[in-house]
């Protein structure tokens, strides 16, 4: 059983998101996470009206795990919370997601039930083409050859061992764009051609956006392109800006072959010296 909460996707027709009648209230002057407050954006007005959202969604699965309950059936039931995509309120484009930021791709994953219930946090990188292959093996059932996607089964019992901890991610209609995230990089690239905007795909691509998560957790300082010098060398870990484009950019081309897209060039920013 699939269970869409419509909130709290951004309604178009208000400009605003909608939470249920008083929630917002709740939430005047909330908490702002810090990879907002750096930007202007909208959240400062909107926020409001998200968290009471996410309130509401948080009653709903209550109300869900409750009925379980009451049918004898939790204990023998999986049950997976997840979202569709992030918001990063327009700090990062003129919309509230299509941007490689983690907080338009980075979204929750929480799973209970038979075979999950270990209290533990997984460090490794998953995906949403992950999810139908972890539970048709947590059921017992085969996964089939043409899927994509990895059962992350194993990594409850951390069997990490080949397992690629990196994510590729398609970018639409704001842009023709394609990212790989890494446990450390946030590597991004785009075909900024006229006319691609609302490709499907691309066989041409320009370097956009690199951001170190390891130094730069909330994505402020773009590498893309930069120029190697010592300061930057050792904010790097003594690993030059060149040296890590090169790597980038071939896992993430490896990836859009493997995903089915057509070979492509990826340009760099400009030449390094």
């Amino acid at each position: 059983m699939i269970v869409s909460q419509l909130e709290p996707r951004f309604q178009n027709d208000c400009n605003c998101f909608v939470a249920p009648k008083g929630y917002a209230d709740r939430y005047a002057n909330p908490f702002a996470p810090r990879d907002l407050k750096f930007f202007p954006g909208d959240w400062q007005k909107q926020l409001p009206d998200y968290y009471g959202c996410c309130a509401s969604i948080d009653e709903s699965v209550g109300t869900i795990l409750g009925t379980l309950r009451e049918l004898g059936i939790v204990e023998n039931t999986i049950v997976v919370f997840l979202s569709e995509n992030g918001c990063h309120f327009r700090t990062h484009n003129n919309e509230y997601k299509r941007s490689p930021h983690e907080s338009s791709i980075r979204i929750p994953l929480v799973i209970q039930g038979p075979g999950f219930n270990r209290s533990m946090s997984v460090p490794e990188l998953t995906c949403q083409i992950d999810i139908t292959p972890t539970l048709l093996q947590a059921a017992g059932l085969p996964i089939p050859a043409s899927m994509q996607g990895r059962s992350f089964l194993p990594l409850l019992d951390r069997e990490v061992k080949g397992w690629a901890d990196e994510v590729h991610v398609q970018i639409s209609e704001s842009q023709t764009g394609r990212s790989l995230r890494t446990s450390q990089w946030i590597y991004a690239v785009v075909d900024s051609r006229p006319g691609q905007k609302a490709a499907a795909a691309s066989d041409h691509y320009e370097e956009y956006q690199t951001y170190n998560l390891f130094d730069d957790p909330h994505q402020l300082l773009n590498l893309a392109g930069r120029r190697d010098d010592p300061k930057l060398v050792h904010y790097l870990g003594g690993l030059s800006m060149k040296d890590a484009a090169t790597d980038l950019r071939e896992r993430l081309l490896a990836r859009m072959l493997e995903a089915g897209e057509p070979q492509a060039e990826i340009q760099e920013r400009f030449l390094y010296p």
